[in-house]
């Protein structure tokens, strides 16, 4: 069962990203914690995609989406460790797993409304801790 939007906390582990069309933004961030993120969100995702992972029922970031965006590119680097991605805000819920051969999550969602959206960075094995560069592009 999703725990209702209200309820989960509206500060982040790490720290807050903008973006805007054109824009690229980063930031560090470590997971770790035992909560299931499909317990957080949902066990899908608006485009049917398994929602995934174990994380701290914190966001991780807050981003803060400036303008309705065509594209938006969310992509963790670990250097490899299976990684997951969760992100809920006004254009719905979306969650990302392996990108193509390596272990690091990424979404790629289209037309993303202007606001504000959590994102959790979790990883596969409930309490590993993983570094990572969560990177966030509009296009």
């Amino acid at each position: 069962m999703a725990v209702p939007l209200g309820a989960i906390a509206q500060n982040a582990n790490f720290g807050t990203l903008t973006v805007s069309r054109g824009t690229v933004d980063q930031a560090n961030g470590r997971t770790g914690g035992g909560t299931s993120l499909p317990a957080i969100v949902s066990d899908r995702d608006n485009e049917g995609n398994l929602c995934l992972g174990f994380g701290s029922s914190t966001p991780d970031f807050i981003l803060e989406v400036t303008e309705t965006l065509p594209h938006v590119v969310l992509q963790v680097n670990s250097n490899g460790n299976d990684t997951t991605l969760v992100v809920r805000g006004p254009a719905g819920i979306h969650c990302g797993d392996d990108t193509g051969s390596s272990k690091d999550a990424s979404i790629a969602g289209t037309n993303w409304s202007s606001g504000t959206y959590r994102v959790w960075v979790g990883s596969m094995t409930n309490g590993m801790r993983v570094n990572y560069t969560l990177s966030v592009a509009g296009r």
